[in-house]
C-alpha cells in the first residue's frame, strides 16, 4: 500500500504525461501547461472527444436537483463547480456557452405525490448543506412566467436557482484549442496504460495522470459503466431559458436547452457498460416524455442518439489515488461529471504542487495512498 511520503511534488517545467483526453484530462492538461509544464496527452479516440463520457452528457450544474441521487459532499462539489466554471472558462481561446438561470422542476398531476417526495428530497438536502438557495414553489401561473413556452401546460413546479449548465461541445473544442495553443503534444488513437511508463526514470516523464474513465478498468477494482441515453434536437419552435425536468414515476426526463434552440434530451441510467447504440424503446419513451413537455418539440428534428458509458466506482463517488510512485489516477465522475470535475481537477493541482489537497478535505473527497 503507497503512503504519503511516495507522493513527489512538481518541480518547473516537470514533463507530465496525461492518460485520456475527456473532461479532467483536458483540464489539468490545459492548466499544467498554463503553468508552465511539458505536457503530453496519449488519447484512445480522436481529437473530438468521442470516447468520452463527458461529450455525450447533457453538462449540467444543477447540485440541488442531483441530491436526489447525490451524497451531501457532491452536492457541494456542485456548489463550488458553479463558482470555478465560469473562471475556468474565461481564459479559453474560443466561446463556451455557460448559463445559470436555475432548474425547472414540473408534472402532471397524476404524478403529484412522486413530486412531493422530490420535494422532502430537496428540503432534507438544503438542510444537510450550507448555502443552497431556497427553491421556489409555483403554481401555474409561475410556471408560465418563468418559462411562457410552458404556459398553461403545467399547474405546478419548482425553480431551483441558481444552477447551471455549461455547452460541453464547445468546451470540448475550446480546451483542444487551448492545448494547441500553449504547445502540449497530442497524439491520438495512442492507447497507453500506466504501465507503459517508469515515471522519473531517465527519458520519462516525471509524472503521469490516468484520466481514462473506463479505460483503467484494468487497474481499478470495481471500476463499471453505467449506462446513458440522450437524444439531441433542434426545435425552432420552442424557446426554453433554463433546464427543465419532468418528474415521472419511472425516470426523471432532463431537457437542457443549448444556443440556437438546440436541445439536450435524457433520463436513462443502466446499469451496464453495452455501448449498442439506443433502443426503439428507450428513443420512444424519451421522445414521447419530450412531447408531453412542449407539443413544439414534434416538429423538432434528431440531429443525434448517442449512448456512453458514466465511469463509476463501487460507492459512487470520484476518488484520487497514488497507484504507484508518480502516478495518479483520477476516477469515478459517474454522471455528475460536470459538477465534479472543477473540484477533483483542482484537488489534483493542489496535490501535485505541494503533496497534500485542503479542498478535498473540505469536500471528504476519496484519497487514497494520499495525504488531504
Amino acid at each position: 500500500m503507497l503512503i504519503a511520503d511516495d507522493m513527489h511534488t512538481l518541480t518547473p517545467r516537470s514533463s507530465i504525461t496525461i492518460l485520456g483526453a475527456g473532461l479532467l484530462g483536458r483540464l489539468l492538461a490545459t492548466s499544467l501547461a498554463r503553468q508552465g509544464h511539458r505536457v503530453t496527452v496519449h488519447e484512445a479516440g480522436g481529437p473530438d472527444g468521442e470516447g468520452s463520457a463527458g461529450r455525450v452528457a447533457a453538462a449540467m450544474v444543477a447540485p440541488l436537483a442531483e441530491s436526489i441521487v447525490a451524497e451531501p459532499n457532491l452536492v457541494r462539489m456542485g456548489q463550488y463547480a458553479l463558482t470555478r466554471w465560469p473562471q475556468l472558462i474565461a481564459p479559453l481561446p474560443a466561446p463556451v456557452f455557460w448559463q445559470q438561470n436555475g432548474t425547472l422542476i414540473v408534472w402532471h398531476r397524476q404524478d403529484a405525490p412522486e413530486a412531493a417526495r422530490l420535494r422532502a428530497t430537496f428540503e432534507h438536502t438544503r438542510g444537510a448543506v450550507a448555502g443552497l438557495p431556497a427553491m421556489q414553489p409555483l403554481d401555474a401561473a409561475g410556471v408560465a412566467a418563468a418559462e411562457p413556452a410552458l404556459a398553461g401546460r403545467f399547474s405546478q413546479g419548482l425553480l431551483l436557482p441558481g444552477e447551471g449548465q455549461i455547452d460541453n461541445r464547445q468546451l470540448y473544442a475550446a480546451l483542444l484549442q487551448d492545448m494547441q495553443a500553449h504547445g502540449v503534444a497530442l497524439h491520438w488513437h495512442s492507447a497507453h496504460t500506466p504501465e507503459d511508463f517508469q515515471p522519473g526514470q531517465a527519458g520519462q516523464p516525471d509524472w503521469v495522470l490516468d484520466c481514462r474513465g473506463l479505460g483503467a478498468r484494468g487497474q481499478w477494482q470495481g471500476l463499471r459503466g453505467i449506462r446513458g441515453e440522450v437524444v439531441r434536437v433542434h426545435a425552432p419552435e420552442v424557446t426554453l431559458a433554463r433546464p427543465t425536468r419532468l418528474v415521472h414515476p419511472r425516470y426523471a426526463l432532463y431537457v437542457a436547452p443549448k444556443q440556437d434552440h438546440h436541445f439536450v434530451i435524457g433520463a436513462t441510467e443502466i446499469e451496464t457498460d453495452d455501448l449498442s447504440p439506443m433502443s426503439v424503446r428507450s428513443a420512444l419513451e424519451l421522445l414521447s416524455a419530450l412531447y408531453t413537455v412542449h407539443s413544439g418539440f414534434a416538429e423538432a428534428r434528431i440531429t443525434e442518439l448517442s449512448t456512453q458509458c458514466r465511469p463509476t466506482l463501487a460507492d459512487n463517488q470520484p476518488a484520487i489515488r497514488l497507484l504507484a510512485p508518480r502516478v495518479l489516477q483520477l476516477n469515478g465522475l459517474y454522471r455528475h461529471g460536470f459538477m465534479l470535475a472543477p473540484a477533483v481537477h483542482d484537488a489534483a493541482l493542489e496535490l501535485l504542487a505541494q503533496g497534500s489537497s485542503p479542498l478535498a478535505r473540505q469536500f471528504d473527497m476519496h484519497l487514497q495512498g494520499l495525504t488531504p
